[in-house]
């Protein structure tokens, strides 16, 4: 079989050769013209096998708004092993890798040091008083594992980077550029895009810990940080500010650091994942105001994120150039707009680091 003679014909099968060894190669990757090469990062999915149905929405959403051009692989953590119908309803909705791993069960169950009878009661007490999950065993194990457990999931190791992804979740505007490309160049090591007031009769004495920590390890405190998000009196009260955690995206390289795994171990030493209902959303934001300066921590202001309840939504040329579906003006959504959005306002007026 002789060549074709026409050099333009030769040109277009040597492209296309060129094209096809390139998807042989790397299978799991879309190239995108121009872009950088992808940061060695996944989506991490905690859920249960009931959560399929939901989970395919959140991953369409994901898929469609970004993933589908950059192929970043996912791991999916449950207590209990995962079902085939699970396995098979969300391997199907991505070409990128999938993993699925089972949470060792000394990360889902009571430390030797919690009093069980003890934490069974304060949860009774919890619920008659009404506070939300109030007598839920579950949601404080997830918390938890959320907290400090998730990145040491064996699954989790080969990872720098990760995106959390939660079912019943939307992604109301296109992404357009590789947010965890731009958090390596910037080293930016925590992202957030949604900043609320904490339920504070879920943690009474959250801060208590959080200060004997601060007095217990100033050494591990830098002196410059973004306490004053969290804090404006110096440490003495906590005003409630967090960033929701079922969105973040987070260099796992702050979260293995020898502060965090300290100020972790130091909260769970106290009980308050289970004498009470901390969540992981006030642990990790605490921490980031604790050990980050401001430039280490980035508000995605471009991302249109909604979880049941609240939303952030651009506005502007952003909402245009990104074909956002939500309303910014929406007043019983939108974060920002409503009162329980003050915490994402006053991060901006957070003073920037001092430079010598």
């Amino acid at each position: 079989m002789s060549l074709p003679r026409s050099p333009l014909v030769r040109y277009l099968l040597l492209a296309v050769g060129v094209v096809g060894l390139y998807t042989l190669l790397h299978k799991n990757y879309i190239y995108v013209p121009g872009a950088e090469p992808r940061v060695n990062a996944c989506f991490t999915v905690l859920a249960r096998n009931h959560d399929w149905r939901s989970l395919r929405d959140s991953m369409r959403q994901i898929e469609d708004r970004f993933n589908s051009r950059y192929n970043y692989p996912y791991v999916f953590l449950n207590d209990k092993p995962f079902s085939a119908e699970f396995i098979n309803m969300t391997r199907s909705m991505t070409r990128a890798q999938v993993h699925y791993g089972q949470i060792p069960s000394e990360h889902w169950s009571y430390p030797e040091w919690i009093n069980q009878t003890k934490a069974a009661s304060r949860r009774k007490e919890m619920h008659e008083k009404g506070v939300m999950y109030g007598d839920s065993e579950s949601y404080r194990h997830m918390c938890r594992f959320e907290s400090g457990l998730f990145f040491q999931h064996p699954l989790m190791q080969q990872f720098d980077y990760y995106w959390r992804l939660e079912p019943g979740i939307k992604y109301e505007c296109d992404i357009n550029y590789d947010p965890f490309v731009y958090m390596k160049k910037n080293k930016i090591r925590y992202a957030w895009t949604i900043a609320i007031y904490e339920l504070m009769n879920t943690i009474p004495t959250l801060w208590t810990s959080v200060r004997k920590f601060m007095h217990t390890h100033p050494d591990l405190i830098p002196p410059t940080n973004s306490l004053w998000w969290v804090s404006r009196d110096n440490g003495t009260t906590y005003n409630g500010c967090h960033f929701w955690s079922n969105f973040e995206i987070a260099d796992l390289s702050f979260y293995r650091s020898k502060e965090y795994q300290t100020f972790f171990d130091f909260l769970d030493r106290e009980g308050g994942f289970f004498y009470e209902r901390w969540g992981d959303a006030p642990v990790h934001s605490i921490a980031a105001a604790l050990f980050l300066q401001k430039e280490e921590v980035h508000w995605f202001n471009d991302i249109g994120y909604y979880h049941p309840g609240w939303q952030h939504c651009p506005s502007g040329n952003a909402w245009l150039d990104n074909r956002c579906t939500c309303d910014p003006n929406d007043k019983s959504k939108t974060i920002t707009n409503a009162n329980w959005g003050k915490c994402s306002h006053e991060w901006e007026m957070l003073p920037d680091t001092p430079r010598a």
